[in-house]
């Protein structure tokens, strides 16, 4: 390796796993799209899982944008390469609490009704 950098490999990487990530979460609310309504008997129980399909688009291309940036900054050279900022793990915290509040508020209406 001539550079300070590994060009490319290392925020390929990043970027697979944050894609990973994405499509994780698309699952996951493929299967609430599916399985609420039917569990729960209404169709308002389909906007958990809109939302968490809404959630893993934005965040797939937060992860394609980091990556670019990322990217160009590794490979244009130099000793000092700015890092990404936290915005994307917040994000995606953010996104797992709403997701599991939602899951408490499942759990309390099947058990009440």
């Amino acid at each position: 390796m001539s550079g300070l950098f590994d060009p490319g490999l290392q925020p390929e990487r990043t970027e697979l796993a944050w894609r990973r990530t994405a499509l994780a979460l698309a699952v996951g609310s493929l299967v609430a799209l599916r399985l609420l309504p039917a569990v729960l008997g209404h169709v308002a129980w389909i906007a958990p899982g809109i939302a968490g399909l809404v959630a893993s688009g934005v965040l797939w291309l937060a992860a394609r944008r980091r990556y670019a940036g990322v990217s160009a900054a590794t490979s244009a050279g130099g000793d000092r390469v700015p890092l990404p900022d936290g915005r994307l793990p917040l994000a995606l915290a953010v996104v797992a609490t709403g997701a599991a509040a939602v899951g408490v508020v499942v759990v309390a209406a099947v058990a009440l009704g």
